[in-house]
């Protein structure tokens, strides 16, 4: 798994030129803040999707040369009204910018979304033996709401009967994480043992120098958040791994949305064939969308985009299977994602 050799120039993030607000269509609006947090030694990036109630410019965010990037309404005001409130955790080697056609989209959807760049798992900063400390991101997270529920601003927008974590590959096991499931170090081991170069999640962390035998602590800990309201995971990682205990202590309702029926990522098959987790949760909805892959949960590709990859020897991330239709697939993840979430008015 190269996620971490693109991330750096391919998923860069940021805001540029304005254009005419009157001749733009319906946008959501963004933000972004400061995140403190005691078990991290300096400040967090994290950024806030949102309908908006007065309009400022437009911006482009996630702009760079692989990706396309989404427009947005840099800094307006929120829209009047109280909005669940998604936490999204991106994905190894992603960032939250890079993602925000997601987040963009549940926003116009009436939802506010925020999310965070993990240290130790983003653009140009994804570590092996980092990325296994799982206790640090869902703290990442708990961090982010923390935040947004202190501020003078935004928090009067947010139903707090409404909050749900969310996120895709192994953000998806930080959501689920975050919703009270734990991870164990000798099943992970036993799953490496077991798929070796089958596994794409074993063999990235094998390069890091990761032990599967001497995993950290913080792989395993229980991070649940008393304030989450449901779990949603896009081909969640680590599903072998997770704790039948916890697993059955959990009845908070869970989302699964799986990518592909055919060549799917050892660690986020969830179904019958894989780690059975669809049948072991006691609360969950399950959809599968295809044709698709682990990578068209990513932003659609500039033309120039695979050609990059191409010569930068790295995975074909823009290369999706026959047929697939990738933006069709992004607009099913947030159908998928919105009805969940009606369900819980």
């Amino acid at each position: 798994m190269k996620s971490i050799v693109f991330a750096l120039s391919l998923l860069a993030a940021g805001t540029a030129t304005t254009t005419a607000i009157a001749a733009e269509p319906v946008l959501a609006g963004y933000d972004r803040f400061a995140v403190s947090a005691a078990h991290r030694p300096s400040l967090m990036q994290g950024s806030l999707w949102y309908p908006v109630g007065t309009k400022t410019y437009v911006g482009f965010i996630g702009k760079g040369p692989v990706f396309k990037a989404t427009k947005a309404m840099v800094g307006a005001g929120v829209k009047e009204g109280r909005y669940p409130l998604i936490l999204l955790s991106h994905g190894s080697g992603g960032n939250m910018d890079a993602i925000s056609w997601l987040s963009s989209e549940l926003a116009n959807r009436g939802m506010i979304v925020a999310g965070v760049n993990h240290p130790g798992s983003t653009s140009g900063d994804s570590s092996p033996r980092r990325s296994v400390k799982l206790q640090l991101r869902a703290n990442d997270i708990s961090a982010v709401l923390d935040h947004l529920l202190a501020d003078p601003y935004f928090a009067q927008f947010i139903d707090p009967d409404r909050i749900f974590t969310a996120g895709f590959s192994l953000g998806g096991a930080t959501a689920l994480n975050l919703g009270g499931i734990t991870f164990d170090q000798a099943a992970y081991a036993n799953y490496c043992k077991k798929f070796g170069d089958e596994a794409q999640d074993c063999i990235f962390l094998a390069k890091g120098g990761v032990e599967f035998d001497h995993l950290p602590d913080e792989f395993s800990a229980d991070n649940a958040d008393s304030r989450i309201s449901g779990i949603i995971a896009i081909d969640p990682g680590f599903t072998y791994a997770i704790s039948d205990q916890s697993v059955q202590k959990t009845n908070l309702p869970v989302h699964l949305i799986s990518l592909g029926k055919e060549n799917i990522w050892k660690a986020a098959d969830v179904g019958s064939k894989g780690s059975n987790l669809v049948a072991r949760l006691q609360n969950v909805t399950h959809a599968t969308l295809a044709p698709a892959h682990h990578f068209t949960f990513l932003a659609e590709c500039t033309e120039k985009g695979a050609l990059i990859l191409k010569e930068e020897a790295d995975d074909p991330i823009c290369d999706d299977p026959d047929e697939t239709d990738r933006a069709g697939i992004h607009a099913e993840i947030v159908g998928s994602i919105a009805s969940f979430v009606d369900t819980m008015k």
